[in-house]
């Protein structure tokens, strides 16, 4: 469909915006404009018809079935957005007087001893915006602790080679060297590459547990012992704490530090959907450098924001994006001590359903029990008849289906990561397994077909390399397309 630019047609106009109710001001010369901004001139119908439209094309859980591996793309009970919306939380400023936001900081002491508690950490800070910015907060606290330290020479980040790919990237941004350790048979991290690869530089490990190929590490004991021996610190990426949330606590496993994805594990609204928040948890020797400020509650009752003592400074704007730890609270106070590991199981439970359905006619390169995700290899069926996994995501589309992650990890070849959610029904997930079965039936049969889906979607195939070295971002007026 065409760009609401290139329905513009000059002198067109519309009026959304009331009258103004305040005096109007003018500015010197300097400070304005020189000509005027170039915005589209179209009528009311045309704007609401334009974007009616590009709502239909998109795509989200409200939709259909989104298995996105790694990312947990659940349903977000509306309860959470109607709590969000109260007047009384959207109407404050985080700069009034701390004694007119009493309500709001127990909002926040309440979020962090319920998060404390499933993760087995001592204090949770909100201000990160999202994962990848909890993995560098995260890392921020491992440098600081060091440095505390005097042990500057621990320059060294161990991660496995199944990580997601924030994690080197995080490691790296905070001027580590990023080592990767190769898994075991079992899907889990090789032991004896990892003792070889710890020593005195290693600052610490950066882990998933379950990792992404939605295995449960048998020997995630051993793994923080050999770090810890080394004298580095262990991170938990949060990304997949949906499998084992209420049930397993990365702080018993042995972790100093983590972050979790409250736009994953605790239902607030993931990408394009709502803003993200990334919160970072730790044990209490590392509270201390936590950045900008936290609620404390008082003898009497009260509540303060309070700065940690060594802080390593601020990551952001005030306290996170707060409307998302409103949701999240909702969330958990929705669930109860009892919800919280159900919901775990049920995600467990959905994968394992969907993954016996399905291996008999997949290739399933690590067919232990999963957790809350598994892969499927498309390698076999690739040689066979030139179908990719890519064939078999865009074939998906033609089913009214999400495509599940592709090509990651990256130590399966042709890979598709599914992950269900513990929000799907039965009837769901029948729905996708008769799908991805007629697909492997037609890949066999008609193979030219797959190569040519979607057939039905807005978009086809488009060169996403390209797009992603070369974004279109801005609209060229007057050139010619």
């Amino acid at each position: 469909m065409d760009l609401i630019f290139e329905k513009s047609i000059p002198g067109k106009k519309l009026s959304l915006l009331p009258e103004c109710d305040v005096p109007e001001v003018s500015f010197s010369p300097d400070v304005t404009r020189s000509e005027q901004p170039k915005l589209p001139q179209v009528s009311e119908t045309e704007i609401s018809r334009h974007y009616t439209q590009l709502a239909r094309q998109a795509y989200g859980v409200n939709d259909g079935f989104y298995p996105l591996g790694s990312c947990t793309m659940k349903y977000n009970p509306k309860i959470n957005e109607t709590v969000a919306a109260d007047q009384r939380l959207t109407d404050i400023h985080p700069l009034q007087p701390v004694s007119s936001l009493q309500g709001w900081l127990e909002i926040y002491h309440l979020a962090e001893t319920y998060l404390s508690e499933i993760t087995g950490m001592d204090a949770v800070n909100f201000q990160p915006a999202a994962g990848a910015h909890g993995e560098y907060t995260g890392l921020q606290l491992i440098k600081a602790y060091h440095t505390a330290n005097n042990d500057t020479k621990r320059d060294k980040i161990i991660v496995p080679d199944s990580s997601h790919g924030t994690n080197p990237a995080s490691g790296a941004m905070c001027g580590y060297k990023v080592v990767s350790v190769p898994s075991n048979e079992e899907g889990g991290l090789d032991l004896e590459k990892l003792a070889e690869a710890a020593s005195d530089d290693t600052a610490g490990l950066m882990l998933t547990n379950p990792n992404t190929l939605g295995i449960f590490d048998k020997d995630i004991l051993k793994i923080t012992q050999i770090i810890h021996e080394a004298g580095g610190l262990c991170y938990y990426d949060g990304a997949n704490l949906n499998a084992i949330m209420g049930i397993v606590r990365p702080g018993d496993m042995g972790f100093d530090v983590m972050h979790m994805n409250l736009h994953k594990t605790f239902s607030t609204p993931h990408g394009g959907g709502g803003p993200g928040s990334g919160p970072v948890a730790c044990k209490e020797f590392l509270a201390k450098f936590l950045p900008g400020r936290h609620a404390e509650k008082s003898e009497t009752g009260s509540y303060d924001f309070v700065s940690y003592p060594n802080s390593l400074g601020s990551v952001g704007m005030f306290y996170g994006n707060a409307l998302v730890v409103v949701k999240a609270l909702a969330y958990l106070l929705t669930l109860g001590r009892e919800g919280v590991p159900y919901t775990a199981r049920n995600a467990v439970l959905n994968a394992n359903y969907m993954k016996a359905k399905l291996e008999d006619i997949y290739s399933i390169p690590y067919a232990k029990n999963c957790m809350h995700e598994f892969v499927i290899s498309a390698e076999g069926l690739k040689r066979e008849t030139g179908v990719t996994a890519m064939d078999i995501a865009k074939s998906l589309i033609d089913y009214k289906i999400h495509p599940p992650t592709v090509y990651f990890p990256l130590i399966v070849h042709e890979a598709l990561m599914l992950e269900p959610t513990e929000t799907e029904t039965k009837e769901t997930l029948d729905r996708a397994v008769s799908v991805l079965r007629k697909i492997y039936e037609e890949a066999k049969k008609d193979p030219e077909k797959l190569h040519g889906a979607p057939h039905d979607a807005a978009i086809k195939r488009p060169d996403e390399v390209n797009a992603a070295r070369h974004p279109v971002v801005r609209y060229e007026f007057g050139k010619e397309e």
